[in-house]
């Protein structure tokens, strides 16, 4: 029997709950994909590892799906549908994060966290244009949900040091999952069903049209800035833990408290994403970007060169501009891309930007025990100038383009 939410055209917005799901799902997102990061130590410990370093590589397959599988997540999402897409990732990372927890050695643990990732892959190309579809001030919505994002981020510094501490890491992974299944069942139940597949729609134009070689030029500098942008992100967000660890050895060695004053840090940050959201409606897009970019150069060279508390309150303002240049990449995709092709045009995006990026994994450990993390955040502050560079190939927009009249 065909009930009227499976015949009825998508409303303009979604329920409450819906739209709440889906700023949740972005934060588990992220938050799964951090687990690991947070809990290497003690998993390094159980599978036998004299130190994290070693074990770090095999989290790389995480990332380079997360990548990876965008691109097909992007190209379901717009000819399937992005809510049958989105019941997929929730029940699909939630049960990937429980067979994460079973797992009994470092190539059981690199294939689970592989699949993981694969379904961690749906959310970008798919959950963000879903959300962002029915929006009047896009800017502030996808600030809105990359703060959600973001929590994500620091839940999974505080909750896996907790559960570490008090239940194992196996529980850091199978609690979320739980929880993760959860919410699956919850949006399908109240997600109303599409009348037809994003691909098949009408309307949901670019807010700024250019030419074909201007939209090509605005695709090669988003991807561009995406890669190094995400260089960035995934070398922080993996290894603040370690650094926060090593920066405090002789002060503070709790992994608890030290896990909660680095939630602490990525919570106070998140809040810059909002920020960014609102004066992305409101401000010329290019020279936004580009000056939260190159405040990130100076922040990293300090943050090389400090240690215990400086350190902390040096990672804070790292975090708080790396975090704040998050939004640019998704409002760049509404900004320039029909609703129709959005989520394929994402996929693209990611699955260069996050395949490339996921080297960062892979390089953490190594690079770490090899020249330390000094080093490495000034390998941090040189990509972060090389992406203000590639910002400057942005195309500029016509005066009647102004975000404000958008």
């Amino acid at each position: 029997m065909t009930t009227l939410a499976e015949t009825a055209p998508l409303p303009r917005g979604f329920p409450r709950v819906v739209t709440f799901l889906l700023n949740v799902a972005h934060g588990v997102d992220h938050m799964f994909l951090l687990i690991f990061a947070t809990a290497v130590i003690a998993i390094a410990h159980e599978f036998g590892y004299s130190s994290w370093e070693d074990l770090m590589p095999y989290g790389v397959g995480a990332f380079f799906l997360f990548g990876l599988g965008a691109l097909p997540a992007g190209h379901l999402g717009d000819l399937w549908g992005r809510r049958i897409m989105m019941i997929i990732f929730f029940i699909g990372i939630g049960a990937a994060a429980l067979l994460t927890a079973l797992t009994q050695n470092a190539w059981q643990l690199a294939l689970a966290l592989t699949l993981l990732g694969a379904f961690a892959a749906i959310y970008h190309p798919v959950g963000i244009p879903m959300l962002v579809q029915h929006a009047h001030n896009p800017g502030a919505v996808i600030g809105l949900n990359g703060f959600a994002g973001n929590l994500g981020i620091a839940v999974a510094a505080l909750v896996t040091g907790l559960l570490v501490k008090w239940l194992g890491w196996r529980a850091a992974f199978a609690v979320p999952g739980i929880l993760t299944i959860v919410c699956g069942i919850v949006f399908a139940i109240t997600c109303p069903k599409e009348a037809e597949a994003p691909s098949r729609r009408k309307g949901g134009k670019a807010k700024v049209v250019l030419s074909p070689a201007m939209l090509v030029r605005a695709f090669t500098v988003m991807t561009a800035a995406a890669v190094t942008g995400n260089l960035i992100f995934n070398f922080t967000t993996n290894g603040n833990s370690q650094l926060m660890s090593e920066a405090f050895r002789g002060v503070l060695e709790d992994p608890a408290v030290l896990g909660a004053l680095l939630a602490l840090i990525y919570t106070i940050a998140s809040f810059a994403q909002l920020v960014v959201g609102n004066l992305i409606d409101r401000m010329p897009f290019k020279p936004l970007q580009l000056w939260i970019t190159v405040a990130q150069v100076p922040l990293l060279i300090l943050a090389a060169h400090t240690q215990a508390w400086w350190l902390f309150f040096a990672l804070l303002l790292v975090m708080i501009f790396v975090f704040g240049s998050i939004p640019f990449t998704d409002a760049m995709i509404v900004r320039y891309v029909d609703d129709r092709l959005r989520s394929r045009i994402a996929g693209m995006r990611l699955t260069v930007g996050m395949g490339v990026s996921s080297l960062a994994v892979w390089l953490l450990g190594p690079l770490v025990k090899g020249m330390g993390f000094s080093a490495l955040l000034w390998i941090m502050a040189g990509i972060a100038a090389l992406r203000a560079a590639i910002v400057l190939f942005l195309p500029d927009e016509p005066a009647t383009a102004e975000p404000a009249r958008a």
